[in-house]
Parts: structure tokens; C-alpha cells; sequence
């Protein structure tokens, strides 16, 4: 969905909650509608039009400066999730007004049915104060879900540590250690401080090796700048290295020509180099310790339905099809659809793109997002046939300024030689 069809989405949505304030308003009405002081009622009534119809003109006005940024900036993205903050709360109070509604003309209907109405009475019985009340209750959890999100848990960083076994590892490089950083997307920060926490408990692991898997910028290279000294902090004695995602081609905004785009993404690259990241765009070399090796390989993007640039045959060129391979793909997808059954075994995958929706649930008992319905495996660790895939959360955010259940992630994945049966 390209710009003017974004815009057009969401008029639609804000349509519907101008709907929405006058049902809600209607349902706080009868909350309020027995409260000895009449000054109270207009200031609950007033507080909730004034403040719910401000976030969508704010949001109205922020679409129409859309059009002249390249791409959303974080005061896009502020707006876009107060919007979404208070559309969801109105549609949970809706979905329980509206049940009392239908309950109420049901009963309505079944006390007059067959009788004929007598003046000034109606189908539906008065609004019961209780129904106006559960309301409120249940909409209070998503709206204060969301305010969590927005406030605290897009920097609630996670460290999640994978260990992994393998029977053809080389010994010199059992314990191994990696630390992976996965979709920054520079260009939604908004809180330098709380992104230097995150790169201190990077670096904080002291892992032998540094990946960064995709997605550095939102859209243009000036994203990363204000905090190319932060993220040239992280060090590891093997190196740093990183590839491209589908947003670091700048695909997602208008350009006036595409010299223009093309200097983007060298400067781009250029801003890589500057974090002392080695930038991989279809490329290996090999990790080398006590006369022993590794083979690292960077695809640039390949995802299905999004850029398929990456060219694992030429990535692969010069590799010893004995040697042990990891794959750094952005896109998980690429695993699933070529990677995982390709006739060079390749032992470990490291992904992210997904950002696990950026909501969702992970709890012994259950776990589950929304993307879950894109994307197979949509984070954490997966297998097949000794391939091995691991899809980091993201460090950043994308469009929703808020993370909820599917906390940033800094992901530490250790080495191991031995079989899988032991992990």
C-alpha cells in the first residue's frame, strides 16, 4: 500500500471514530447521568470529546504532513498510536455497550411483542448504568495496555540467550559466542538515553562476535547519524558485522530521482563503515581461532513479498561445502523458502524483519502475535534437519511508537559442540 492508499486507510479509521465518540459519548452519558453535580458530569463528558476528537484532528493534520516527510517521523508516529490507543479503548467500549443495547431491546421486544406501544414508550428499555460501567472497565485495559507500551515498553530491552549444539562444530569454537541486534530503525528513536541502555547491555554480554541482521533506517540514511558514536560502541574480538533489509533500500518513500535513491543508500552504507560495521551485500569470509574456522555469509534482503535482492549462490561462492556455516538473512522467510532445504548445508540462520508484531504474548503456556499469521516462524529459535534459524524480536520500532508482550531484544546465541538431542 503505497502513500496516497495509506492516507485513504486511514480517513477511513478516522471516519469510524468520530462514529465511535458519539456512541461512547452517548454510554458515558448515562454513566454520569445520577451524579449529584452537574458541573462533574460536563467535565467528564467535555474531558473525553475534547481530548478523544483532538488526537484525531491532531492525526488528521499529521497525514496531511506525511505527504511532504520522507516517510513517518517519530511525531507521526506518536500520533498514529495515541489515535490507535484511544480507537481501540472506544471499540472495547462499543463492543460492550452494544451487547447491553441488543440485550435490552431483546427484552424490549419480548415484554411488547404482540401489544401495542403506549405513548412515549419504546423497544428499548433505559440504559442500565452497570452496562456504562463494565464498559469503562474493559476499555481501561487496552488503553492502559497501550499507554504501557507507548511510554515504557518500546525500551524494555530483553536479553534472550540461545544456546545451540552441533555435531560437526569445530572444537576451537565450542562456546562460541554471538550477540545479535536486529531492526534499529533509527529513524522511530526518541529517547537517546534509553537506546544507550540497550547498547550497554549489548555490549555488556562480551560476546566473541557482533551481528547486526537488517533494517538500520526506517527509510534514509540520516536516521542513524545522531547516533553513529552509540552504536559504534559495540565491540567483539571477531568483529562486527551487519547486512541490509527491506527498509535500508528506501523503497518505502518518494524520491526525486533515483540517483537520488542510489546516493541514499551509499551514504547508507558509508554510515555502516562509520560504526565500524562491515557491511556483507552477498559476500563470505572466514572466523579463524587456534587454526580452526568458520564461514560467515550476508545475504542483502530476500523476503517473500518484499525485495528479493539477496543472491545466496553468489554469497556462497569460495565456500568449502564442509565448512560451518552462519547465514546473517533479515528476512526469515528466505530460511523458509530456500535456505533450510538448499544442497549446501548452511547450520545457522540469523534473522529478524518481523518484530514480532511488536505485540503479543510469550508466556510458558502460551505464545502468540498477530504475525504469527504471516510468518511461520516469527521469533526465537526453529530447526529442520540440523538447519538452524533464529529470528530476533528487533531492537527498534516501527509506525506503533510502543512495543506491548514482544519486548526489544538483545539476542546472545552460544555455540556448542555436541548433538542436538543435548540442548
Amino acid at each position: 500500500m503505497h502513500g496516497s492508499g495509506i492516507i485513504r486507510f486511514f480517513v477511513i479509521i478516522a471516519a469510524l471514530s468520530l462514529l465511535l465518540d458519539w456512541y461512547v459519548f452517548y454510554g458515558l452519558r448515562t454513566l454520569v447521568a445520577d451524579w449529584p453535580s452537574r458541573r462533574w458530569q460536563l467535565i467528564v463528558l467535555g474531558s473525553f470529546l475534547v481530548i478523544s476528537l483532538g488526537v484525531t484532528i491532531l492525526f488528521f493534520a499529521g497525514l496531511g504532513s506525511l505527504r511532504h516527510a520522507q516517510g513517518m517521523r517519530p511525531y507521526h508516529e506518536w500520533l498514529l498510536s495515541l489515535f490507535l490507543s484511544f480507537l481501540i479503548s472506544k471499540i472495547f467500549f462499543a463492543i460492550v455497550l452494544s451487547l447491553g443495547d441488543l440485550g435490552r431491546f431483546t427484552v424490549g421486544l419480548s415484554q411488547h411483542l404482540g401489544k401495542p406501544l403506549k405513548a412515549g414508550e419504546t423497544y428499548f428499555p433505559a440504559r442500565r448504568k452497570f452496562i456504562s460501567e463494565l464498559a469503562v472497565l474493559l476499555a481501561a485495559i487496552p488503553f492502559s495496555s497501550f499507554f504501557y507500551a507507548i511510554f515504557k515498553g518500546k525500551y524494555n530491552y530483553k536479553l534472550h540467550r540461545q544456546t545451540l549444539y552441533f555435531d560437526d562444530l569445530p572444537e576451537a569454537f565450542d562456546g562460541f559466542t554471538i550477540t545479535q541486534l536486529s531492526d534499529i530503525h533509527s529513524g522511530s528513536f526518541d529517547n537517546t538515553a534509553a537506546v544507550q541502555r540497550g547498547i550497554d547491555l549489548a555490549n555488556a554480554q562480551k560476546s566473541d562476535l557482533f551481528v547486526f541482521t537488517g533494517d538500520l533506517v526506517n527509510n534514509a540514511a540520516w536516521e542513524i547519524e545522531p547516533y553513529i558514536n552509540h552504536f559504534k560502541q559495540l565491540k567483539a574480538p571477531f568483529g562486527q558485522f551487519s547486512i541490509l533489509g527491506n527498509h535500508d533500500y528506501g523503497d518505502y518513500i518518494q524520491w526525486d530521482s533515483e540517483a537520488e535513491k542510489d546516493a541514499n543508500l551509499d551514504r547508507l552504507k558509508e554510515n555502516h563503515a562509520k560504526m565500524d560495521f562491515r557491511l556483507l551485500l552477498d559476500e563470505n569470509l572466514t572466523l579463524q581461532k587456534n587454526g580452526q574456522q568458520i564461514t560467515l555469509i550476508g545475504v542483502q534482503n530476500w523476503g517473500q513479498g518484499f525485495k528479493q535482492k539477496g543472491d545466496l549462490e553468489k554469497a556462497l561462492r569460495g565456500v568449502d561445502g564442509r565448512a560451518f556455516k552462519i547465514l546473517l538473512s533479515h528476512d526469515p522467510t528466505h530460511w523458509e523458502k530456500i535456505v533450510k532445504q538448499h544442497p549446501t548445508k548452511i547450520h545457522l540462520t540469523l534473522s529478524g524483519h518481523t518484530h514480532g508484531a511488536q505485540f503479543g504474548i510469550e508466556a510458558a503456556w502460551l505464545r502468540w502475535s498477530p504475525v504469527q499469521y504471516r510468518y511461520p516462524h516469527w521469533a526465537g529459535h526453529a530447526q529442520y534437519h540440523g538447519r538452524h534459524l533464529y529470528i530476533n524480536r528487533g531492537f527498534g520500532f516501527l509506525a506503533f511508537s510502543g512495543r506491548l508482550g514482544i519486548w526489544p531484544e538483545v539476542t546472545v546465541i552460544t555455540l556448542k559442540k555436541g548433538k542436538a538431542a543435548q540442548a
